[in-house]
């Protein structure tokens, strides 16, 4: 047998489907297999397998074994001269595999290759081509100097910045996401290390082929595009932490000596800012409306102050600081605190939690203001007026940070998608048909054919015309039917559009499903007639 694809899923259906539809098209005429590792999915991915793709060799964990145990159970029954370890969340060129087939034929110093990875908006993924993590290279990245100096030898050396993107290229460390293995090689050099559970055993395991007399290699084409970040949802502290704990057990594993003890001590330093900066950044966000509010209370006050020592005083300034600068700020703090408490702040804002805690609060200062000691009740006109005043402020505010686009308010209006179509015109009208039903805002802007004999009069043109096609008509989204395009058209289309800021999907043939992802910090979109309404997932 040539060829054995290996995937590890876990938790990503619909992207696992679509990216089955692309191997199948890419092995069509290989002799080869395909084996799904699932480790314990919860989505029904096993299922979805076994009904649509009965050809595939599937193994269900009944637990999550992680990346490295997962891919040592499909290594151990593969049977291909070659064997390619490919993430769920990817999509492959139909002449990917026998793209990298020839060049490993012909390479016999190759243990391994891998190929340019584009993510969903079409932009190139560094991670396509990496250095050994050394402690300086290491260094370099945890700081960010890679980031300062992208195109540096020295300081972006851990994403080889300094080498073309658009060829071919001996490296250090090829991405687990898409790694053409020799098989004879991955016998000399042995199985992933089960000590990573997730992140790093694709360094470890390209630092071992070298090892053992083998090249790793860097390939411009094909290309494949890579939903970054999909089949290991994360959030940026635990990325970070499983990343720089993964660097460390590589580090000690292969130059492991006190000369490296200092870089040991700054990875774990990093870890920590890292993880107080995730905090920093979460209390922020969570904190930014109550704050808002406080002030905005606190700062509405004062002219009502103002205004009744002008009715009640003649404008004499009666009250003392100890009201404005106590007593006030008291009242707005407990009222923030119910609001808080009635989950008047969780997202999207409901007005009837909001108010329901605002109400509360007042209640409890008018309550508040009757057991005080009568040198701290200054004014029950105040109080009336200053909670009649936050009942109408704090509402009137989350209407107009909806209309700005701040948050969003249940049963609010949001700008429709611009959505553009390149499919046949068959598939053109299926593919609405799953938007209409997921419940998406949306309006199409057209649709640009592929075939010539395709209608004239119901497109905007052709796919050659497509700069100009998104720059008149300055679409949000392209969706590709795959029909009529093969993966490498999109895969291409994708690239000559990666530097607009229209996100892509793809509506595959026989699926009840558009999806994407635009970047690697988001998680992917799906357009479903099976669902109630746009899912993310």
């Amino acid at each position: 047998m040539k060829l054995t694809v290996i995937i590890v899923n876990y938790n990503v259906r619909h992207f696992l489907e679509q990216c089955l539809i692309s191997v199948f098209q890419a092995i069509e005429d290989i002799d080869g297999e395909i084996i799904v590792v699932d480790n314990n999915s919860a989505d029904g991915s096993c299922s979805m397998i076994t009904s649509n793709f009965p050809e595939v060799k599937l193994i269900c964990n009944k637990s999550n074994l992680g990346f490295s145990k997962a891919n040592n159970q499909a290594f151990k029954i593969a049977s291909g001269e070659y064997i390619l370890l490919l993430n769920p969340d990817t999509v492959v060129e139909e002449e990917t595999f026998h793209e990298c087939i020839r060049f490993m034929n012909t390479t016999k110093d190759a243990g391994a290759a891998g190929v340019k990875m584009i993510d969903g908006k079409g932009k190139f993924l560094p991670e396509s081509k990496r250095a050994l993590p050394t402690p300086l290279t290491a260094f370099y990245k945890i700081f960010g100097l890679n980031l300062l100096f992208p195109r540096s030898k020295y300081f972006n050396r851990y994403y080889l910045g300094h080498l073309s993107e658009n060829e071919i290229h001996k490296i250090d460390v090829l991405t687990g996401a898409f790694m053409f293995i020799r098989k004879e090689a991955l016998d000399k050099a042995g199985l992933f290390d089960e000590d990573y559970f997730m992140y790093g055993e694709d360094i470890d395991l390209s630092y071992r082929l070298m090892k053992v007399g083998y090249n790793n290699y860097y390939l411009p084409e094909p290309s494949i595009i890579h939903y970054k970040g999909e089949s290991t949802r994360r959030t940026e502290f635990n990325f970070t932490k499983h990343f720089y704990k993964s660097m460390l057990i590589f580090v000690k594993k292969h130059f492991g000596n006190k000369k490296i003890a200092p870089l040991i001590w700054i990875i774990n330093i990093a870890i920590f800012l890292r993880a107080g900066l995730s905090f920093f950044k979460k209390i922020l966000r969570y904190s930014l409306l109550p704050v808002a509010d406080w002030t905005m209370l606190f700062l509405v006050y004062r002219p009502i102050i103002r205004l009744w020592e002008l009715i009640r005083y003649d404008g004499v300034y009666n009250y003392p600081d100890t009201l404005k600068n106590f007593i006030i700020p008291g009242y707005v703090s407990i009222w923030i605190i119910s609001i808080i408490l009635w989950k008047g702040y969780r997202l999207p804002v409901r007005l009837s939690n909001l108010l329901k805690g605002l109400l509360t609060g007042i209640v409890a200062t008018f309550i508040i203001y009757a057991v005080l000691p009568s040198g701290l009740r200054f004014s029950r006109a105040l109080l009336i007026m200053g909670s009649a005043a936050s009942l109408v402020v704090i509402p009137l505010s989350r209407y107009l940070f909806s209309l700005a686009g701040f948050l969003r308010l249940p049963g609010s209006a949001s700008k429709p998608k611009k959505v553009l179509l390149i499919s046949s015109l068959a598939e053109y009208n299926r593919i609405l048909e799953i938007i209409e039903k997921s419940l998406v805002k949306y309006r199409c802007v057209g649709r640009v054919k592929i075939d010539e004999e395709d209608c004239p009069a119901q497109s905007l043109g052709n796919i050659e015309q497509l700069k100009e096609i998104v720059r008149v008509n300055g679409p949000d989204e392209i969706i590709f039917g795959s029909e009529a395009l093969h993966s490498s058209q999109i895969i291409r289309t994708m690239k000559m559009l990666s530097g607009t800021n229209v996100e892509f999907k793809i509506a595959h043939t026989g699926s009840e499903f558009v999806i994407g992802s635009s970047s690697k910090f988001h998680q992917g979109e799906i357009y479903s007639i099976s669902l109630t309404g746009k899912s993310k997932f």
